[in-house]
């Protein structure tokens, strides 16, 4: 007859009697997985399904209520991002910027990390300068530069504060932001319209010191 130790130490009547004991958590478990899975399988071919489906909306849309649609129908994602942007251009082009702006700042609140967050930026600054407000647009070109210095729009910025700085008198900021276009970004496509431009400003002319007065002759 086996003995006490002889039937706790057989691995297969150990496995049966942790199965009996255990095989009601284990199922509901697996279940639990499986059914995890089949849900997440489920959410992502939805997700791919809606991507496609805001894709091509965003793609066959010519209008501004089209691409308003895009924006309302499918918020939150890639296509709709674009929309706001196409949407933009389409009020500047009929120069509504003020309703540009408004739309161009919705993109912002709502895609703060977008690629194109600093194009979307160029474009309220211009929408101001359009407005007459040229003091705004140039504090706009400004803040980009110092938020966004490894930006490809930061040299543009940077260009597009010179006819602002210069109509208003401040030629030798004016003469600064070229020079940053030259030193700092060498490669850019706009480095070559910076020279222009910084060739064009008045020469800076050397403060005048005043001569020094002469000694007084001591009387002897």
């Amino acid at each position: 007859m086996p003995t006490v130790s002889q039937i706790s130490s057989d691995p297969a009547l150990e496995t049966s009697l942790f199965w009996d004991q255990y095989k009601v958590p284990i199922i509901a478990l697996a279940a639990v997985l499986v059914l995890g899975g089949l849900g997440f399988a489920g959410y992502e071919v939805l997700a791919q399904r809606r991507a496609a489906e805001a894709a091509s909306a965003l793609a066959s849309a010519t209008t501004p209520e089209d691409y308003q649609r895009v924006i309302d129908g499918y918020a939150g994602s890639a296509p709709a991002a674009s929309a706001y942007l196409l949407l933009a251009e389409q009020q500047r082009a009929k120069k509504n910027y003020a309703d540009a702006n408004l739309t161009l700042h919705k993109f912002i609140d709502q895609f703060p990390k977008h690629e194109l967050i600093t194009t979307a930026w160029m474009g309220v600054a211009a929408n101001l300068d359009s407005l007459g407000k040229s003091s705004e647009a140039l504090s706009t070109y400004q803040r980009l530069v110092a938020e966004y210095p490894q930006s490809f729009n930061a040299p543009l910025a940077l260009l597009a504060e010179v006819p602002l700085l210069k109509a208003s008198g401040k030629i030798e900021d004016a003469r600064r932001a070229c020079e940053s276009i030259i030193s700092q970004y060498r490669d850019s496509v706009v480095m070559s319209e910076a020279i222009r431009e910084l060739q064009k400003l008045p020469k800076a002319t050397a403060p005048i010191t005043p001569p020094k007065p002469q000694p007084s002759a001591t009387k002897k």
